[in-house]
């Protein structure tokens, strides 16, 4: 145990010039916390099938609107189910009003393609006409993935 034995006497106590790191660390182990529970739970958690497609991805917003029609013909907006009678007010309210958001169209791959053209119709109609088609990235027929080659 290492000490010092001060020279002068009274009550002053001699100063420090380190700094204390242990609050900082404890503050960021805290704030990595928050993020690790608070991260799941800013992705859509709605089950689909998706079909597959072998065309390029393209680049994805940071803050993607997603449209989903389920198998049972139910649409959601991100998590939200919504009616179809309000489906363009609910739209207009998560894009402020900018038609000219892109919505990103999921649908199960056992709804048929009338219902499809139906939501796009629905889309039209409230004025939306940026409109990107979600689908699994799958590989073209006869090519192997990378890590096989």
């Amino acid at each position: 145990m290492a000490g010092k034995i001060r020279e002068s006497f009274g009550d002053d106590l001699e100063e420090n010039h380190e700094i204390n790191v242990t609050p900082f660390i404890d503050v960021m182990l805290v704030l990595l916390i928050i993020f690790m529970v608070a991260a799941p739970l800013a992705t859509v958690d709605i089950n689909v099938d998706l079909p597959g497609s072998t065309a390029t991805p393209v680049p994805r917003p940071e803050e993607p609107l997603f449209l989903t029609l389920k198998d049972d013909l139910s649409l959601a907006v991100g998590n939200e189910i919504v009616a179809r009678p309000v489906f363009g007010p609910t739209l207009d309210r998560l894009t402020k009003g900018d038609k000219e958001t892109r919505i990103f169209l999921r649908a199960d791959k056992v709804v048929g393609y009338g219902e499809l053209m139906e939501v796009m119709n629905l889309l039209r109609n409230s004025g939306y006409l940026k409109i990107a088609l979600v689908g699994l990235e799958t590989l073209p027929a006869g090519e192997a993935p990378a890590a096989a080659q």
